[in-house]
């Protein structure tokens, strides 16, 4: 048998090494819970943080999981099935208001604006708010985010949701398209695939984006108990650093590339159609730009809550948002 050359042995030695850096690399790597309220194209920037190894950068590996409606996403943070959710930042108000132990802390925001928009069954060439008078509008859950920022806009442009449409409000969440592609409203609120899926297939047209006209708001962020930050900042700040990357990320890359990240999440989407939504999304831009939560934004979630008739109370800012984490790392 030929010997091996010391040449030989040390480059064999030296994979062997790698290849066990590498492993203790990754068992090291500590995780983190995430509880995602829905999975969303809406969400690209979480998504590319997991996909273009950002969250292992800063040595964390994250555990995520789509668990359905704000109130069961809050009740597995509370409960400790998850370490961060990421949802709409009016649950925190809600949490709040019903008096919780373990104050709920924002600590990084994903998304500025409302992500729904307006379709309307029939193709409209130049549209105005006060076609909806006399039209049935399908909306969304009552208390939720979508909701009362539809609602929002609607009384913006002086349409009373109560008395100048007929409002469908109690059809879930996940068969209010379904409702609409069978024949129910003449308008209807949708998110993003649905909607450019919907004028794809002629089922509806958009001509109107909720997002643009409710300004910007928190309307997704990442948010944990007080004593998950107290106990471990230094990964609720690795955590924040990843997204901010991931928002950078976003922004500087095509619209194809950030489809192509995150298209393993949306495996039943033809991968143009995800460059389109991102597209959208980021030509008005709905991905937030960094991670912090400022004040104003913060002011304005409640006056659409207010609207809406659902704020239980005002809550002081800085009761409920950090920015601390996210300040330090958009230096």
């Amino acid at each position: 048998m030929k010997r091996m050359g010391k040449s030989s042995f040390i480059i064999v030695l030296s994979c062997l090494v790698l290849l066990l850096l590498g492993a203790c690399g990754k068992e090291d790597l500590t995780e983190v819970r995430v509880g995602e309220v829905t999975r969303s194209i809406f969400y690209a920037p979480l998504y590319v943080a997991i996909e273009e190894g950002f969250f292992e950068d800063e040595g964390l590996k994250v555990d995520l999981k789509t668990i359905p409606g704000g109130d069961k996403t809050m009740t597995a943070l509370l409960s400790d099935g998850i370490d961060v959710a990421l949802v709409g930042s009016e649950t925190s108000i809600y949490v709040t208001a019903q008096g919780a132990n373990d104050p709920i802390k924002n600590f990084a925001q994903l998304t500025q604006t409302d992500g729904t928009f307006l379709v309307a069954r029939e193709k409209i060439e130049n549209f105005s708010w006060d076609m909806l008078k006399g039209s049935t509008f399908l909306g969304q859950r009552k208390g939720g985010m979508p909701q009362m920022a539809g609602e929002f806009v609607l009384k913006k442009h002086d349409i009373n949701p109560q008395t100048d449409l007929e409002l469908i409000q109690n059809i879930d969440f996940a068969n209010i398209s379904t409702a609409f592609a069978s024949g129910t409203g003449d308008f209807v609120q949708l998110f993003e695939p649905t909607a450019s899926i919907f004028e794809q297939e002629g089922i509806g047209h958009i001509v109107a984006s909720f997002g643009t006209e409710s300004g910007h708001l928190p309307y997704t962020s990442f948010m944990t108990k007080a004593s998950f930050i107290e106990s471990d900042p230094e990964t609720v700040e690795k955590f924040t650093s990843a997204i901010k990357k991931a928002q950078d990320w976003v922004y500087a890359k095509s619209a194809d590339d950030v489809a192509k990240s995150i298209s393993p999440y949306f495996e039943n989407t033809d991968v143009k159609l995800i460059a389109k939504v991102v597209e959208r999304y980021r030509s008005q831009e709905s991905y937030a730009k960094n991670p912090i939560l400022d004040e104003e934004e913060w002011n304005n979630l409640q006056d659409v809550m207010d609207a809406a008739g659902e704020l239980p109370k005002r809550m002081d800012y800085f009761d409920l948002v950090d920015t601390s984490f996210a300040e330090k790392v958009s230096k």
